[in-house]
Parts: structure tokens; sequence; C-alpha cells
């Protein structure tokens, strides 16, 4: 997400940056690019221009001037207006009410509000420890009852039984009834869409607004949409007591102009963004750490946020053990290989890392990406396990052998065998200096324990 914008902001501030001094003409066409930026990314016009208004003076001011590094000071102008654009901070999901706690789901058809109230309610279960019950209020679509009773029960989540032919009010108190019952702690009512908006619906959401009083209205939006999704939750917003937004299929989204027009639009706070398909690709918007993204910085506290959650911990802290003794196989290196494709492949893990354009780049030129490791994923795998352990016995027919049975060829086994004993040379040097290498360069230890 973002990747356009990025780009175009690091063009504009690398100019900057090397200005030992700004004059007025300076920085005017620096705004000038970041308002064409921002139009590009499908930002509102009206949105843009409040930027552009905002961050001017501040940047002409007396502290640009005087600045040793007036540069980095533009630069943290527009982060902090970006903080403020995107919403200041994460305010999460209010709980605060007496059990069962009501939480509604509303949003367009073809959205993902459904598949999106499954990942609120495992996220709900993980994070929050609750109970959570998952009711379908959406008795027009074919078969969109079933799709939330599905989802339920792929992953463990409990979810109203359906009745045929009750009407959506009726189905909103037979839940509550079923969660006192049940002990649910939280419900999750996922309201009927339509492919636009209309008076019908609004009125129906607004009955069972009424009849749920919830704590929270989550609007689900897709970010593709960009503009579109900004002004549909305005409407809803006019109709309803709006929370909040959930942003879905951001990771398709290179432009990242719903999430950046939101906030000022409809004056609601994104809570999440959708990052793919998977129950678990949910992921809590922070605007702060959005807008490092956004300017090039990364965002390394999330980076790792995410291997703490989506590594498994105790293969983490065997690795760790065979490193400090100097001891690291193929075996080794294809867990590492699964752990990186838990966390999103290249792609994923790249997205929080600062210069990521820059970086992306390179790798393109290199002719690095996520097939490789797939591909050795596969090589790996085709190896015996004596293979693994002690790579020095793969000999040629050995080498045929692996390729065959993993569609590649010989040349690809010798770069990947090249590879692993670059890898497991400068994992002995690091075991030795007790990781002293990676500390030298501003890398703390832990922090390597955690994305290695």
């Amino acid at each position: 997400m973002f990747e356009n914008l990025t780009n175009k902001f690091e063009e504009v501030f690398s100019s900057l940056k090397k200005s030992p001094s700004l004059d007025e003409k300076q920085v005017d066409e620096s705004l000038r690019n970041i308002r064409l930026a921002l139009l590009e990314a499908d930002v509102s016009l009206e949105v843009a221009k409040e930027f552009i208004k905002n961050v001017k003076p501040k940047a002409l001011g007396q502290e640009i001037i005087r600045s040793t590094s007036p540069g980095e000071m533009v630069v943290k102008i527009v982060y902090d207006e970006l903080v403020s654009l995107l919403g200041d901070i994460n305010s999460g999901i209010n709980l605060n009410s007496v059990p069962p706690v009501p939480i509604m789901m509303i949003g367009l058809q073809g959205s993902g509000k459904t598949t999106t109230t499954a990942k609120i309610a495992k996220f709900l279960e993980k994070n929050n420890k609750k109970k959570v019950m998952m009711v379908s209020l959406d008795v027009y679509r074919p078969a969109a009852q079933e799709q939330l009773k599905l989802l339920g029960e792929q992953n463990n989540i409990n979810t109203l039984p359906i009745i045929q032919g009750q009407l959506p009010e009726d189905i909103c108190r037979r839940a509550v009834s079923a969660a006192n019952l049940n002990g649910s702690e939280v419900i999750l009512f996922d309201t009927a869409g339509r492919t636009q908006i209309d008076l019908q619906m609004m009125s129906e959401i607004k009955q069972i607004e009424s009849i749920t009083n919830p704590t929270e209205t989550f609007l689900v939006a897709d970010s593709l949409t960009g503009q579109v999704a900004a002004n549909v939750a305005k409407e809803f917003k006019s109709t309803v007591n709006l929370t909040g937004i959930i942003l879905t299929r951001s990771d398709g989204d290179g432009r990242g102009g719903a999430a950046l027009s939101m906030k000022q639009v409809a004056n609601v706070p994104i809570k999440f963004l959708g990052t793919g398909e998977k129950i678990d690709n949910l992921e809590a918007f922070y605007p702060d750490r959005i807008a490092n993204r956004i300017l090039g910085m990364g965002d390394i506290v999330s980076l790792v946020e995410k291997a703490t959650e989506d590594l498994d911990q105790e293969k983490l802290k065997k690795t760790e053990e065979k490193l400090k003794k100097g001891q690291f196989s193929l075996q080794d290196y294809l867990s590492q290989l699964k752990q990186m494709k838990k966390m999103g492949g290249i792609e994923g893990i790249m997205s929080f890392l600062p210069g990521v354009s820059k970086v992306k780049s390179q790798m393109d030129q290199a002719g690095v990406d996520e097939k490789i490791i797939t591909q050795n994923e596969a090589v790996i795998l085709s190896m015996t396990n004596k293979e693994r352990e002690n790579p020095k016995i793969i000999d040629g027919s050995r080498k045929k052998r692996i390729a065959n049975g993993s569609g590649t060829d010989v040349a690809t086994i010798n770069k990947l065998l090249k590879q692993f004993k670059m890898m497991s040379e400068m994992m002995k040097k690091m075991s030795k200096g007790n990781m002293k290498g990676m500390a030298d360069k501003g890398i703390p230890p832990e922090l390597f324990n955690q994305i290695k």
C-alpha cells in the first residue's frame, strides 16, 4: 500500500535534503509536487488542498530558515501533518459495555464485509481473549448466511444457527438471547450490503442499530475504490453512528487515496487494514506507523510485532541455540523459509523496511522475487534428511536427482548450495562474536533474533 505515493515523496525529499538552505521558490515547487502526488494517489482534491495549506506556513517558518538541515525539518512537518490527516492515534475496539457487547458491520456489497466479520471475530478471540458469536443479518444475498456459517466452522468461531425466513430484526433479538445463554461476550452483526447506497438499506441499518445499540459500528470499505470509499463513508456517517472504518484489499492498493481521505471526509478513524484473504490478514491501523511507511522510513515496530505474532517462537529459540553453537543446516534454512512465508514473503517483510522503494528496485535489477522462496523450498524438500544435515555429501548424481525432484536444474542446486555456504559462514562468525557484527551496524541483536 502507498507504493506510488512513497516513491513520489522520496523523489521530492531527496532533492530537499541535498539543499543547504531553502527559499520560498524551492518550498513552493516541492509542495506542488506533493500536491500532485496526493492527487495521483486518488486523494480527494479538498483533502490535498487542505494538506498543503497546513504544511506551507510551517515549511516557510523561521525555524526552517535557521535550521542546519532544512530538508529534514520539512520532512518532519509533512510527517506530523500526515499523522494528523490519518487520525493521530489507534483507538482500538471499544468493548466498554455490559456483555454481550454488540458490534455492527456495515458496507456495500462486494467490500469483503462477511470475511472481515470473521477476521474481527478471530482478532477479538486471539488478542482480547473474548468469546465471540457471529450473526448474519443478510437474508437477501443467496448463501450469505451459509458463507458466515462456513467461516465460523473453518475457524472455530461460534455462529448463530440459521432459521430460514426470519427477518433481520427478529434475528437480532434471537442473537442477544442466544449470547446470554451460551456465554458469548461479543456479538458481531454482519448486515446486508447493496451494490450502492439506497433508502431501503439505510432504513434497515437504522432499525438494526436501534435494536442492537452497538458500541461500535464499523464500515467495511474497499480501499481500491479510493475517493468513492471516502464518499460512501460520508453517506453512512450521515445515517448511523459510524465509529470506525476497516479498509479491505489494502495489499492490492498501491495508491492509498482512501486511507488518506477517510478521516478528513467522514471524520471517522480507520481502525484496521485488511491485508489479504486469510483469517489473520488483519492489521491494526496506527497513523504514525503508516506515515512512516508513506515517507519511506519503514515500520520496524510493526515488523517486530508481526514477527512475534506470526513466527513459531519455539522454533526460533531452537534455531538461535544452533546459531550460537555455529550450527546451521539446510533443514534450519527450510524452517526459516517457511517462517518468512508466514510473514508474507519477501514483499511482506520489505513493506516494513526503511528505503523500501530503493531496495525493491535493487532486488528487481538482481532478479530477486517471491519465486526464490518457493523454488528454494522445493529444492530442499527434494533432498534426503542426511543431505539437509550435511550438504557436503551432495555430489553430481545427487544434484541431478534433486533437480529432477524439484523441477529445477543443476545450476539452481549449485546456486542454492553456494548461498547456503556463505550464509553458514556468516552465521558462524556472528555466533563467535555474539552477533557483535549486527550490533556494530546499529541493529540490536534482539531485533535480529525476531526478524531473522
